[in-house]
């Protein structure tokens, strides 16, 4: 029997459309692909209620408490562009965003930061959104969210760790021009390649990674995941005011729904959103500055580029080993004098110890590097005051007038 030309197109047509939807359907699926997607989104206003002037487009997100779909507002990625600074000499509006346990002392923000407004509360990833939402009509000119101890490991070493001196040194005009500012520069832990939510396999320095991929589809619903998320760590960063309005204030309203929602715990979910800031406020699921232009930027500390910043590293690094030597040799001598007044010290045993109130051998080296560190962070600090060298040193546009 022959076929005529239309009946061949047509079971070709059949044929292949049943060998797509078979493949499809064989497909063994990734592990978060299973899991219904926007997890935990509650009731939205539409965003044009909410400072967007556009018209809102809704798709369907999942509700694990009714079980049912319900609507969300799908918002296009925001435009970010750079901001213009305010003239020479003007102040800036300015506030410090705080979440604090019952147990943490703040008074320390009053008495080092007097100049600053501050929003202090509870949970620090609702936090952050509580204000984003509370204040989105009523945003100084630049927000900064900082823990609420005054010292830690994660600030900057050059600021002894000290959260005041952070903010004090915080460049307010660079906050403006980037929009977002994470206030770490150090690069580790978190960059320059640190999450990677496709993977499966658990790893206890990062327990969140496993279940990224999943929050990712629920919190992002419209967006690729991506094969790696990196900043500095540890969820303290500024914004702009116009950096926070690029967004529609509805999308906030879904984040915080999120985490009301979501059955990971509080200190995953506070894991897994301390690499989300900079997707959500900065467009890039990477975002690792040079550190040497973020000091010097962000800070004042312009050590003349990266090669000279990185022989100011290897300075401080033999500086803190001498010291640390040091340390040693009066521990030693110390711990040598209380055994002896407890009569426990064979005197016959030949310990190598130095004897009590004795100079160690590196002392003079020590000085001496000490002298060497303290001498370049006071020519950075000179070269930092100076803003052409400061737009110079990153790379940055400047005239006759213009300030940092």
């Amino acid at each position: 029997m022959v076929l005529s030309r239309r009946a061949v197109l047509f079971l070709g047509f059949c044929f292949f459309t049943f060998v797509f939807f078979t493949a499809r359907s064989l497909r063994q699926p990734h592990a978060w692909e299973s899991v219904p997607q926007a997890i935990g989104l509650g009731e939205y206003l539409p965003s044009n209620s909410h400072g967007s002037g556009a018209s809102t487009n809704w798709s369907m997100a999942y509700n694990v408490s009714t079980g049912h779909n319900k609507p969300y507002p799908y918002v296009p990625r925001p435009n970010f562009v750079t901001g213009i600074p305010k003239p020479l000499g003007t102040q800036y509006t300015k506030r410090l965003v705080v979440p604090r346990t019952t147990e943490e002392d703040v008074r320390w923000i009053a008495e080092e930061l007097p100049d600053w407004d501050t929003a202090i509360y509870g949970n620090e990833v609702m936090i952050y959104l509580t204000y984003v939402i509370d204040f989105y009509d009523d945003l100084p000119d630049v927000s900064v969210f900082v823990h609420a101890h005054q010292n830690a490991w994660h600030n900057e070493n050059l600021f002894g760790g000290d959260t005041a001196e952070t903010v004090r040194r915080l460049n307010l005009n660079r906050v403006i021009r980037e929009g977002y500012m994470n206030l770490r520069c150090g690069q580790g832990p978190g960059c320059p390649d640190w999450m990677h939510p496709g993977e499966i396999e658990p790893d206890e320095t990062k327990q969140e990674e496993v279940v990224l991929a999943r929050a990712w589809s629920e919190i992002f619903p419209d967006d690729p995941v991506p094969s790696v998320l990196a900043q500095p760590c540890c969820a303290q960063f500024a914004l702009s005011k116009e950096r926070i309005r690029t967004i529609p204030r509805s999308r906030f309203v879904f984040y915080r729904d999120w985490l009301l929602q979501t059955t990971l715990s509080d200190y995953i979910t506070g894991r897994i959103w301390e690499y989300l800031w900079q997707y959500v406020f900065a467009g890039e699921p990477v975002l690792c500055p040079d550190e040497s232009v973020c000091l010097c930027d962000g800070y004042g500390f312009c050590f003349g580029g990266l090669d000279n910043f990185r022989a100011f590293q290897e300075a401080m690094e033999e500086r803190n080993e001498l010291q640390l030597e040091a340390d040693n040799f009066d521990w030693m001598s110390e711990d040598l004098e209380t055994t002896k007044s407890f009569g426990d010290l064979d005197e016959t045993m030949d310990l190598n110890i130095p004897p009590p109130g004795g100079k160690s051998e590196n002392e003079r080296p020590l000085a001496a590097k000490t002298r060497e560190v303290e001498a370049l962070l006071e020519n950075a600090v000179a070269r930092g005051n100076d803003p052409r060298l400061r737009a110079e040193e990153v790379g940055r546009p400047w005239k006759y007038g213009d300030g940092f």
